[in-house]
């Protein structure tokens, strides 16, 4: 088993700028990634999500990305991003190994750096032992499917987000596409005018914000989220307390008259969904674009979940095992807030090596 100071699990956005600033403070991480290429849940994204679509892609620490002249726009973000991500992994020479997956950490969850424990971390072909760890791994390998009644009984084609690939396998189809985030709009703004019908259902009204989301707005909204996690509770998604902002899909959704919402159904039909009105609509297909979980279940041996199903965390440190460092869960899950995090991780990564973190 070989030993290490720092092993970052992921290299999406959150764990490449854990990376970053982990060397800045003289530490040589070792970066584990469970994909086969560069770019993290981008490399996954739809085809037909071009870079004008995205609403928020931030510069890694340190890389400044080529904005093309303006010519990426029309291109796949599942091209641009993961091309980006790699050229800063080639320029800054990361020692990112993959396709490496990670079963299990484990350690002495009460040690200390006085006694030099470590977290082991398992792969599929060996194992590590490391001073601290920075978890990074996201959510999109963890989609989320909520249970309705009557969905085995459904005769036509459900599928997540996840695997949305464009609009035209849902030529002439009856679509619902359940779900009040940007996902939810990027879907309804390209199959209006290819789809037969669309309708858009949400289990609670969405909130469409102004232009003034300024900086105290989004820290306030970001504050939310801090608040779940530390008390241990499942986290919500950062945009559920933000809501829908004008981005270029929720505009171009709305301007073809997509957004139209339902409330809830109450069950799934053999050919589409009823209401507990009555009331009820065939459809051939349902797209769930209801978000996705944290994929943390390797950290299971760590036993850190609490009562409310979350792990509590203080700004990134897990506040059971001081050793661990949660980047990309919570507050930081959101674009903007992935590289405050990579700082703030690698930040207690050195004080508690060093012996100055104390336990929350």
């Amino acid at each position: 088993m070989d030993e290490i100071d720092v092993v970052v699990i992921g290299a999406g956005q959150a764990g490449l700028s854990s990376a970053y600033y982990l060397r800045r403070f003289g530490y040589e991480p070792l970066v584990l990634d469970a994909a086969d290429g560069p770019g993290g849940a981008w490399r996954h994204r739809s085809p037909t999500l071009t870079m004008d679509k995205v609403h928020g892609i931030f510069d890694l620490p340190g890389v400044r990305r080529d904005p093309d002249d303006g010519r990426s726009g029309g291109r796949p973000a599942a091209e641009v991003v993961p091309a980006y991500y790699g050229d800063y992994e080639r320029r800054l020479d990361l020692p990112v190994l993959r396709p490496v997956k990670v079963t299990a950490v484990a350690g002495e969850r009460l040690a200390g750096p006085e006694d030099g424990s470590r977290l082991i971390v398992t792969v599929d072909a060996g194992e590590w032992a490391a001073r601290a760890v920075v978890n990074a791994t996201g959510t999109w390998t963890r989609p989320y499917w909520p249970y309705y009644p009557g969905a085995r009984d459904f005769r036509g084609r459900q599928l997540h987000y996840a695997s949305y690939r464009g609009p035209a396998e849902f030529a002439g189809r009856r679509v619902i596409v359940v779900g009040g985030g940007h996902s939810a709009a990027h879907v309804l703004s390209e199959l209006a005018g290819v789809a037969a019908s669309t309708l858009w259902v949400t289990r609670g009204l969405p909130a469409f914000r102004g232009d003034d989301f300024d900086e105290e707005a989004r820290r306030a909204a970001v504050a939310l989220v801090e608040e779940r996690v530390r008390a241990g509770l499942v986290p919500h998604s950062v945009v559920s307390v933000t809501g829908l902002g004008h981005t270029p899909v929720v505009l171009d959704a709305l301007a073809k008259g997509a957004m139209e919402r339902l409330p809830m159904f109450e069950r799934i039909t053999g050919h589409g969904v009823r209401w507990a009105d009555g009331r009820s609509h065939e459809a051939d297909t349902i797209v769930w674009a209801t978000g996705f979980r944290s994929a943390l279940d390797h950290l299971a041996p760590l036993r850190l979940r609490e009562p409310g199903g979350g792990i509590m965390v203080d700004g990134t440190q897990a506040v059971k095992e001081p050793r661990l460092q949660l980047v990309g869960y919570g507050p930081s899950a959101s674009t903007i807030g992935a590289n405050r995090a990579g700082r703030t991780a690698a930040e207690n990564v050195r004080r508690f090596v060093t012996g100055g973190l104390v336990r929350p």
